[in-house]
């Protein structure tokens, strides 16, 4: 089959992706042997559910996984020998360079799909001389039927629509539901599940031949299925023992991790984990969450599970996600500055303390060099909130730190690209601080429940920030942000999260935290100005992540940068401007004298209205708003977009290290930053 080049270079596995290693070893060499054992599990438990992710996808991702696994693997698992193999092939520089390109891109973002941005990944090397290299190889005996059976699904890119993730109804690709599942089906599921209070994280959404649904749920042990009826009468059958090979396996690494816990805490969150992915129990899982928030200021952290629902089209399923980590003890004193001080800073955002929760949960927020992280996409923080129990917060400092050599700046003045490569850094850190801890960790949502009980006075309901009457909407029983905000939940919550992370970065109070004053080495004000010329160019490269034919947002954050840049562009003055430099390029500036007197405040009313429609339940006015703020116009789509293509820079592929054991001795193993030490990385994962 032969691959049209022009039509589908954006589908091109990255040519010189740079390849940035998460150093960890200092970090994992002070931790004890126990610590080391207990990480040991944890991260084998991680890993071993790594394979969901490749079945929540695609239908053929575990086959291509498996594919390239063959191909790159000797008789016993081990990278082969890749001089014989090269040689063995017959394939030339280029195709066997493009080749372990795309395996590195297949297994780094684990799928054929990017982790971030949700478009397909095609190879660069023919069908041809990947069928050299399959012959070649010393499991062909494996790697030739499984070439056999996804070798159309590797290169193909009609129709358009399956070159994206997304609802099947609408001709895109993912694994979450069977093809034949329609939106409808998912709404009806969804009313059902709203209505009975269940959470739908840990499952996927199958048609029957007959038409009635279901539902399947992840975990190690099955059960007699049950069956209940949706509105309309339609049947939906209950049925666990998803994912069932991975559950028992992931169960079984976590118990074996618990003689070594450090507390009983730990204990209890690592039973609790045990018997969620045994049985499927969503209660049980809440358990552990609410255990791993009450393990505050561990040396070793971890959390494991169905976690983010980005990738699901309906916002409702999460993808798995696994990840165990060292503390940062000295970078975390500095986190825990802003913890103690947050009181001061949450009556700042731009809303009443009626919008505000009655009483701010004090996290435990912690700086973490990972050992490992089983996902598709490393993040740069995490965030969990638990109810009425808190929540707590993980910035990744070697995942921060994982820079690109060499990386050129797009779209700056040669004087704001040298600032912004010296200041993006602390910058960065500042913006996930702030995110992750008052972003995400404020804010009240206004509920009713089935009884009646308000944690509102409904007698006199707060006023309105933006009509100035009395609320009138709120969360009913069984509903909760996700089922009522749906598609956009999920990319609205994090712009939220950044609008507040920009409006709080302009106080010098917030800065002087991070260390950065007037008097400082990395000056207050150039921070700042770094911050929000950082989003205002994340709002333009965010374009890549548009796809104009389906009118589709890939990539959650992004979709966020977008609509914060459409903020910046809005508030006028010139804050903001976006110019045509040339034929083929583009220069983003931001006018710092204004940050103050035009960014925050613009900034501040668009967090404002995000806020209270999110707190009021009102969906039908944040769907508004966020798709007139993330609608992207033509004149974009035919100039700058194709430019922000033209000029697209390879995304990094962060390389991790692997744990091993030896009896009772457990180590770690670190490769070299080249693509056959990335191959070999995951090869030696054993998934």
């Amino acid at each position: 089959m032969s691959v049209d080049a022009k039509a589908n270079a954006r589908f091109y596995a990255d040519e010189n992706a740079p390849i940035c290693p998460l150093v960890v070893k200092e970090f994992f060499d002070a931790l004890s042997d126990n610590e080391k054992r207990y990480a040991y599990h944890i991260g084998r438990a991680s890993w071993i559910g790594a394979r969901v992710i490749l079945k929540q996808t695609t239908p053929y991702a575990s086959d291509l996984y498996d594919l390239l696994r063959c191909v790159w693997s000797d008789k016993d698992g081990k990278l082969a020998d890749l001089d014989a193999l090269r040689k063995a092939s017959g394939l030339d520089e280029q195709a066997w360079t493009h080749a372990q390109e795309y395996t590195a891109q297949v297994f780094g973002n684990l799928a054929n799909f990017k982790s971030f941005g949700d478009i397909k990944i095609i190879p660069r090397v023919s069908e041809a001389d990947l069928k050299k290299l399959v012959d070649a190889s010393a499991n062909k005996d494996k790697a030739a039927p499984l070439f056999d059976k996804v070798k159309e699904d590797i290169f193909s890119t009609t129709p358009a629509a399956s070159t994206l993730l997304g609802f099947p109804d609408q001709g895109h690709v993912t694994h979450y539901y069977s093809s034949n599942v329609t939106q409808d089906d998912i709404k009806a599921v969804q009313s059902w599940a709203d209505a009975k209070g269940v959470d739908q994280l840990n499952t996927r959404l199958w048609k029957r031949d007959d038409g009635s649904l279901e539902l399947r749920v992840a975990s190690a042990e099955t059960k007699p299925e049950e069956t209940v009826e949706l509105d309309g009468g339609r049947k939906m059958h209950i049925v666990h023992g998803d994912y069932a090979d991975e559950m028992k396996a992931v169960a079984d690494e976590l118990a074996a991790a618990i003689p070594y816990a450090a507390n009983d805490t730990q204990k209890k969150m690592l039973e609790h984990y045990v018997k969620h992915f045994k049985t499927g129990s969503i209660p049980e899982y809440e358990a552990s969450q609410r255990e791993w928030v009450r393990d505050v200021g561990p040396t070793v952290e971890s959390n494991i599970g169905f976690v983010e629902t980005y990738r699901d089209p309906a916002g409702v399923r999460a993808e798995w996600e696994g990840f165990v980590a060292a503390v940062n003890q000295e970078q975390t004193r500095k986190f825990e500055k802003m913890v103690s001080r947050s009181p001061e800073f949450i009556p700042k955002l731009p809303w009443g303390k009626d919008f505000e929760k009655d009483k701010f949960m004090k996290p435990d927020f912690t700086s973490l060099e990972i050992i490992s992280f089983a996902t598709g996409g490393v993040p740069a923080g995490e965030f969990n909130t638990v109810f009425e129990d808190g929540f707590k917060n993980v910035s990744l400092g070697n995942v921060l730190n994982a820079k690109a050599p060499n990386e050129k700046i797009t779209f700056l003045s040669d004087e704001d690209a040298a600032l912004y490569d010296k200041l993006r850094g602390p910058a960065f850190e500042v913006q996930v601080g702030i995110h992750e801890l008052l972003g995400h960790g404020t804010g009240k949502l206004f509920i009713v429940d089935a009884d009646g009980k308000a944690n509102f006075d409904k007698e006199n309901p707060p006023i309105n920030p933006l009509t100035k009457k009395p609320i009138e909407s709120w969360y009913k029983a069984g509903e909760t942000w996700g089922s009522v905000f749906k598609t956009i939940s999920s990319s609205y919550e994090e712009c939220r999260a950044e609008c507040v992370a920009m409006y709080l970065a302009c106080d010098k109070d917030m800065l002087a935290i991070f260390g950065h004053t007037d008097d400082s080495e990395e000056k207050a004000d150039d921070v700042l100005y770094v911050s929000y010329l950082m989003m205002a160019r994340a709002g333009l490269l965010a374009l890549e992540h548009y796809d104009p034919a389906a009118k589709k947002w890939g990539q959650a954050h992004m979709q966020a940068r977008y609509a914060i840049l459409k903020c910046f562009l809005d508030a006028g003055e010139d804050f903001v401007k976006i110019d045509e430099v040339g034929d083929n390029d583009l220069r983003v500036t931001l006018d710092r004298s204004k940050i103050l007197s035009v960014g925050k405040p613009a900034v501040g009313q668009f967090l404002l209205q995000q806020q209270v429609y999110k707190s009021t339940a009102d969906a039908k006015a944040g769907h508004e708003m966020y798709n007139r703020m993330t609608a992207v116009p033509d004149a974009w789509i035919s100039k700058h977009r194709n430019i922000v293509l033209d000029k697209k820079q390879p995304r990094k592929l962060l390389l991790q290290a692997n744990m091993t054991k030896d009896g009772d001795k457990v180590g770690i193993k670190e490769y070299e930053a080249t693509l056959p030490g990335f191959i070999q990385s995951y090869l030696e994962r054993d998934i």
